[in-house]
């Protein structure tokens, strides 16, 4: 069954590849100040954004605008995402797999003309490397490069120790703990691994300082096809073609529009009336609409992510996970896609998305009503009785609400169990969520690159996106024996037993996994559908 859901979505997304949309669609060019037509590509984003800064943000609607602005040296193929070159013309890898040495393009510059050599690179490295910093996402550096752990955890403040070098200009090095395979998928797909100009950022503050003006418009410095023109909160991100960049004459697009939208039917409004050209999501009660009366509007697209509850394990009734798994067994997923999310999604009953590089967790939450009741019984709570009432904490948006209130009527109905839903706007609820100031919380994890170690390694203790409190040292052991494995055979031996633990302790209750459901104008050219519904910005244009 998950082997024929993956083909049909495989079948999907070439379908919605030729999909278009919109009825009514303005056009493509507006007027600048100097009266010359510039091609815009107007987008609905979804929340507004943490900050600017590939370092320090955390989400989605952060990595989207920070596509436009920012490039590794490694950048992803449009169709397919595979790894192509980037701010490096080309690489070598040793014959260990131990030692990757790149070679940056002559002259290139930041988005404010000053030159890029390799020493900065090693300086930003250096930044989210910074204990200071705190970066979450410090984990897919230290994890993977010689030295860097022993640096971010502060037991050495020496980081010529760190495997990062710059023998010259435009040379850079980077030298593993263990060999990596998928390391340049990591690299071409995520922020974490793109420079960020430390001579700006020190300009505006300190070195390793969060949630400064340097990300501002009119000081915000990149390196990426486009550079930021404005930043208009809860109102609108424009960026425009980057003068600097070194393949700018591929960028077809003259400015790209990020629309915050929070609120996915204004959103589709928007479509309908030709003032977007793609929404970033689409309300689950519009998909069979479309599908009736504009099915050409409508996308939907394979999409490697997973939509999940998150426990803080440490507050009761979910320190027990007796608890956990009874209200696990007691989402009826299978309704809940039907009827509620409506785009193929597949229910998820593991947290590994399956197929993923060959990959299918054999592990299964299994169980039926009567082992979720005699679960919560057994912890206490016969039929729901005495248990504290569970605070569940979504980011505001429709899709979310329609969903938690039906699980919510399903814990009460199933279990007796009462929960109190309680919604925030973005950036309160990343706060929330980072300083464990939650019971419950929805969640969503989109893979960071196609490898099954993506689903995995943010259950690690103290990893900056475990932000369930959950701990286990077997679990913890395993990860790094498959960081450590030889050969696919023995990572994702690895990968099962890993499993096997998160669907025993369930700190997340898995729920879903996703599908893309969007609307997107036929006049859109360049786009594919992918995995990571990455789409690099260089090869998008529009047509009248």
């Amino acid at each position: 069954m998950i082997r024929r859901f993956w083909a049909l979505l495989i079948i999907l997304a070439c379908a919605a590849a030729l999909a278009g949309c919109g009825k009514k669609q303005a056009s493509s060019t507006t007027k600048g100040a100097d009266g010359q037509k510039k091609m815009v590509w107007r987008v609905g984003n979804g929340s507004e954004p943490q900050d600017l800064d590939c370092q320090t943000i955390t989400g989605v609607p952060e990595h989207k605008i920070m596509m436009a602005l920012a490039e590794g040296l490694v950048s992803e193929d449009p169709v397919d995402l595979h790894p192509v070159p980037g701010l490096a013309e080309s690489w070598e890898i040793s014959d260990d797999g131990l030692v990757y040495t790149f070679h940056l393009r002559e002259a290139l510059k930041w988005s404010d003309g000053s030159p890029i050599v390799a020493g900065d690179i090693v300086e930003s490295f250096r930044r989210i490397l910074s204990p200071k910093l705190a970066s979450e996402y410090a984990y897919l550096v230290y994890n993977f490069v010689a030295g860097a752990k022993d640096y971010y955890l502060g037991k050495t403040t020496d980081f010529s120790q760190v495997g990062f070098k710059a023998p010259d200009d435009r040379t850079f090095v980077v030298t593993l703990r263990n060999p990596t395979p998928y390391l340049l998928k990591i690299m071409a797909s995520h922020y974490s691994w793109w420079p960020v100009p430390v001579h700006v950022v020190t300009k505006f503050g300190d070195f390793d300082q969060k949630r400064t003006v340097w990300t501002r418009a009119g000081n915000h410095v990149g390196n990426g096809p486009f550079r930021l023109k404005e930043w208009s909160p809860q109102q609108r991100i424009v960026v425009e073609r980057n003068p600097y960049y070194w393949d700018a004459q591929t960028v077809k697009l003259d400015e790209i529009h990020f629309f915050p939208t929070d609120d996915l039917p204004a959103d589709e409004r928007m479509f309908r009336t030709g003032q977007v050209d793609m929404v970033y999501e689409l309300l689950s009660s519009k998909v069979d609409t479309y599908r009736r009366e504009n099915p050409e509007a409508l996308r939907l697209d394979p999409y490697l992510g997973i939509y999940f509850y998150r426990c803080n394990v440490t507050r009761p009734p979910l320190n027990d996970k007796r608890v956990r798994k009874a209200l696990a067994l007691a989402i009826d997923r299978e309704a809940l896609v039907k009827n509620i999310t409506r785009g193929g999604e597949q229910p998820a009953y593991a947290v590994s998305y399956p197929g993923t590089a060959g990959y299918f967790p054999e592990a299964q939450l299994e169980g039926t009503l009567e082992d979720a009741r005699r679960l919560l019984a057994e912890a206490g709570y016969p039929g729901g009785k005495g248990c504290p009432k569970i605070e569940l904490l979504y980011n505001t948006q429709e899709n979310h609400r329609a969903i938690a209130e039906a699980i919510q009527q399903m814990w009460k109905q199933n279990l007796g169990v009462d929960v109190e839903i309680v919604n925030q706007e973005w950036k309160v609820y990343l706060d929330r969520q980072h300083t464990q100031n939650f019971t419950m919380q929805r969640a969503g994890w989109i893979a960071d690159y196609v490898d099954p170690h993506v689903f995995l390694e943010i259950w690690e203790t103290g990893n900056g996106n475990n932000d369930t409190l959950w701990s286990n040292p077997e679990y913890d052991r395993l990860l790094h024996a498959a960081l450590a494995a030889k050969n696919d055979t023995e990572r994702y031996g690895y990968y099962q037993q890993m499993d096997a633990i998160l669907v025993d302790e369930l700190p997340v209750i898995p729920i879903y996994y996703y599908v893309k459901k969007f609307l997107l104008s036929p006049k859109v050219k360049g786009f594919h559908p992918t995995l990571l519904d990455n789409h690099p910005y260089k090869y998008i244009s529009l047509e009248n």
